[in-house]
């Protein structure tokens, strides 16, 4: 098992991008600078996307550029699904940029307009040059673990996506759980298998709760080699182009069963808590975190 599991905050941008409310931006960019703050390793500004599609992201360029500005000690990450999107990102100074390709056909053509095998390709051409140029760069394999509109998605395909990475010098990967279909075994097996590939992979964890089953996935991944867990505050979130939007696991959910275990007391939960809290009453609905609901243990 890794010993220090990073934490990489994912709420607001898959936390917000399927709700009917749009946060406006000055609460987004104090969230932003609160969060950045709190201890956790990576914060997720936002995706380059198509604002008409997806309203919520209309404003990640002007949030990254706003938060350079500002003390930030977690390193901005931001969402990118094709050259247009590609060139704001740089355009903007992102420190990591994700990219994604999911492994469902079906998924995949509804979220970016590209069956699996053409996104693919895509995705490794701009993952090589942004490498090239010097940009931080994660791949991830959406769908990793089935799909709500195909259902089984076969490990076999998933592992081929990955290998196709590994080969072509893209070694920091994400498997995302978009569906939420993942459990516990399904995880171990497919991570095991990605870790042998290569000494030099960085491998990082996306689960939603669908049926409950996140946090345990997210420690079936950490068993096998998982280095960064993606996470949400208030377990908020959920893919507009899948057929169950679930949200994700809880960001103070997770670490605080972290810190029951003493491992991440560096990370400060309450601010995250309250961030949670702020949010549900803005969306007007409950948060999906446990510990938001119920307090902290603190012993």
């Amino acid at each position: 098992m890794v010993k220090t599991i990073k934490i990489h905050e994912v709420g607001l941008r898959d936390g917000l991008q399927n709700e009917e409310v749009i946060v406006g931006f000055d609460r987004k960019l104090k969230w932003a600078e609160l969060l950045s703050n709190t201890g956790i390793d990576y914060l997720q500004v936002g995706s380059f996307v198509n604002p008409k599609k997806v309203p919520q992201m209309s404003d990640s360029d002007n949030l990254f550029k706003e938060l350079k500005k500002i003390k930030h000690k977690a390193i901005l990450s931001g969402l990118v699904l094709n050259e247009r999107g590609m060139d704001r990102a740089l355009d903007c100074g992102v420190e990591l940029i994700c990219l994604g390709v999911s492994a469902s056909d079906t998924h995949s053509l509804k979220n970016s307009g590209m069956a699996t095998e053409e996104a693919l390709n895509r995705i490794i051409s701009m993952g090589k040059e942004l490498i090239n140029k010097g940009n931080s760069v994660q791949v991830s394999i959406q769908s990793a673990f089935g799909c709500g509109f195909e259902g089984e998605i076969s490990e076999e395909k998933v592992i081929k996506i990955a290998t196709r990475y590994i080969d072509e010098g893209l070694f920091n990967i994400s498997l995302a759980d978009t569906a939420g279909h993942a459990y516990p075994e399904q995880v171990k097996r497919l991570y095991d298998a990605i870790k042998k590939m290569s000494a030099d992979t960085i491998l990082t964890a996306h689960f939603h709760n669908t049926y409950g089953l996140g946090l345990t996935n997210c420690y079936a991944a950490i068993e096998s080699g998982a280095e960064i867990i993606e996470t949400a505050f208030g377990g908020f979130g959920g893919c507009p182009f899948t057929k169950v939007a679930a949200g994700n696991v809880s960001t103070e959910d997770f670490v605080s069963a972290l810190q029951r275990n003493q491992k991440r007391n560096d990370i400060m939960v309450d601010p995250i808590i309250d961030i949670a809290k702020e949010s549900a009453s803005i969306l007007g609905r409950s948060t999906e975190s446990y510990v938001s609901k119920a307090g902290r243990i603190k012993y």
